[in-house]
């Protein structure tokens, strides 16, 4: 018994190590893309719509750049999961609250699981997604007041903005591949290693 114990163990231990290994290189691209990508959706908001009165930047924009960034390998990171969930989940966040505009207590938990249901059967699946619905229901007047252009912007808008840095700081290093096995991907790599090839 004693034994089956130090085993598993030492087994946790070893898949706990592995699983938070990740190298100095890593950690900094994951760094310098979600900077980036935050960054220039704050920008633009910090510059461009004060005067619409507009937004751009929501919460769950920060835990989507933890995943795009820092777990590039996962299938709910995915251009299809990332994409299509925070759309989904807007245009149910938004309907919903047309629907129930005044009680929190059914409206919230409604966006939520029904955004997470509409994403699991569109094969979608982004956690953030969830977040972006509840926004849309809880948030301030200015959200509440967007309507259907919520969807758009900032949900469509900021997500754009953050695909695009990841496509392009997620490519740069040759140990980094962003969107996983696509052919997008192996375009962008074979592009960057025929310049290495020509520069040589």
């Amino acid at each position: 018994m004693r034994q089956k114990i130090k085993r598993n163990a030492r087994i946790s231990k070893y898949v706990i190590y592995k699983e938070t290994l990740i190298d100095f290189k890593e950690q900094f691209w994951s760094f310098i893309g979600a900077f980036v990508g935050i960054g220039l959706i704050a920008f633009i908001q910090s510059f461009y719509l004060p005067e619409l009165e507009n937004v751009l930047l929501i919460g769950s924009f920060g835990a989507s750049s933890v995943l795009i960034f820092a777990a590039i390998q996962s299938p709910l990171t995915q251009p299809r999961n990332f994409i299509g969930g925070q759309i989904i989940s807007g245009l149910i966040g938004v309907t919903i609250f047309k629907f129930f505009p005044e009680i929190i207590w059914i409206t919230a938990p409604l966006a939520v699981a029904t955004s997470i249901l509409a994403m699991q059967i569109t094969k979608t699946l982004h956690p953030p997604g969830g977040a972006t619905a509840l926004i849309a229901v809880i948030g301030t007047e200015k959200i509440k007041t967007l309507g259907y252009f919520y969807v758009i912007s900032p949900v469509l808008t900021g997500t754009i903005i953050l695909f695009i840095t990841a496509l392009i700081f997620n490519n740069i290093t040759k140990h980094r591949s962003y969107p996983t096995n696509s052919r997008l991907t192996r375009v962008f790599k074979s592009k960057g290693l025929k310049q290495k090839k020509n520069n040589n």
